[in-house]
């Protein structure tokens, strides 16, 4: 297994990077939170997880150690797959997806894209007991702001590529920008986005 990569970003999404490492890029997915992190960095160490399917690998990349810790764990649900692990930790940080589950917040899972009631149930009872015993960073990110234009086209590139239809995206990203106009941070409108389609 690939327990990390260190390297130069030669392109960054809301959902993914290439990580260039002597000459060789990889295709990293990534979480909203992550790229919250590494937005303005040029180099960043990334800890992975590796997918394997009958028809990819995909490469998961974090930037905290616990986030990809609790992404392992979340993929050991029944019925919780890489996609929609991802998802959950782009709603929320580890630390709030952590709390969640200890607290029983089955509406905060529920308010995730392809979290129903049933697997918001079945998340928490099958990590409450492994929440309680591990040490999840405080989450404490700073990101400057970027340009308009391009906040709004990363936005909209983020929510189609975690499965949201194009039209209805670029509606609820207009509406938010439009209600909200001083807030240009894209991870922070993607995540108000996402609650306004849950």
């Amino acid at each position: 297994m690939i327990a990390y990569l260190e390297g130069k970003l030669t392109y960054k999404s809301p959902t993914c990077v290439y990580l260039d490492i002597g000459g060789k890029a990889y295709d990293v997915q990534i979480s909203l939170n992550t790229y919250a992190v590494i937005e303005q960095m040029d180099q960043v160490k990334l800890y992975t997880q590796l997918i394997v399917r009958e028809d990819a690998h995909t490469l998961f990349g974090f930037v905290k150690e616990d986030e990809r810790d609790l992404f392992n764990q979340l993929i050991s649900v029944s019925g919780v797959g890489p996609n929609t692990a991802r998802m959950i930790l782009s709603y929320m940080t580890a630390a709030e997806t952590a709390q969640a589950i200890l607290h029983d917040d089955v509406v905060a899972f529920k308010k995730v894209k392809g979290v129903g009631p049933k697997t918001a149930k079945r998340i928490i009872l099958d990590l409450k007991d492994k929440m309680s015993s591990m040490e999840l960073e405080a989450d404490t990110v700073q990101v400057l702001p970027g340009e308009w234009a391009s906040v709004k086209d990363q936005a909209v590139s983020a929510l189609v590529a975690l499965g949201f239809q194009k039209a209805r995206v670029v509606k609820e990203v207009e509406k938010v920008m439009n209600e909200n106009p001083e807030e240009i941070q894209v991870e922070n409108l993607i995540k108000s986005v996402l609650r306004q389609l849950s």
